[in-house]
């Protein structure tokens, strides 16, 4: 929690959001556990109205519940709930996907072709946890490259509800190496600069992921 305190202490109030919605996302407070605020304040050293503020953000994104004289948990997704925000990721995804596609310059071309070897090769290796790491970091970058503002201030919030559900997907067994050609795929054709496809290739590993979300384990 260090970094994630520094970053609340110095930053501006959308800081100390980011780094409790850091936490959050990425495990540091489990579903349905409290957020105290005193706990909160002393660990990014911020006051009880940004702590307050901060909460309140995160509430309207959908990550943290607030009940009446019990104060801030972290919000359960429901597996319904979960779906529901895949299908809106489908049609956004797919959108930032052909817009990065029109868009890609040279050395984009190139650093996402980069990235396509790691995770191939992160898949391969049986490497999860940087794989995990590098779909979320294709994921961001598309959607920087696509340009579209609108579609990728969505995207991150949506993303940030259900990356823990993503997250304990990569682990199934065999998931990475199914789901890595598919991610080439994407990558494939937006570095072709074809948007068409690159729509069709990102609805396509999107439906896999319901798939394997709502589907019984491997």
């Amino acid at each position: 929690m260090a970094e994630h305190s520094r970053a609340g202490a110095a930053g501006p109030p959308d800081a100390l959001t980011a780094a409790i919605r850091t936490a959050i996302v990425e495990g540091e407070f489990a579903p349905n556990q409290r957020l105290v605020e005193p706990d909160l304040c002393a660990a990014h050293h911020a006051s009880r109205a940004a702590v307050r503020a901060a909460l309140q953000e995160l509430t309207f994104e959908g990550l943290v519940e607030r009940t009446p004289h019990r104060g801030a948990r972290v919000r359960s997704l429901t597996l319904h709930e979960a779906v529901e925000i895949l299908e809106a990721r489908t049609a956004l995804d797919a959108l930032c996907a052909a817009k990065a596609a029109e868009r890609i310059s040279d050395p984009e071309r190139a650093e996402l072709l980069a990235l396509r070897a790691d995770l191939l090769a992160a898949a391969a290796d049986g490497r999860l946890e940087q794989y995990s790491a590098l779909n979320q970091r294709l994921d961001r970058r598309v959607r920087e490259i696509s340009g579209h503002a609108t579609a990728g201030a969505l995207l991150a919030r949506l993303q940030a509800r259900v990356v823990r559900q993503q997250f304990r997907l990569a682990f199934q067994p065999g998931r990475a190496q199914r789901s890595a050609p598919q991610h080439a795929a994407i990558i494939d054709a937006v570095v072709a600069r074809d948007p068409k496809a690159a729509e069709a290739r990102t609805r396509e590993h999107l439906a896999g992921v319901i798939d394997a979300l709502t589907g019984p384990p491997d």
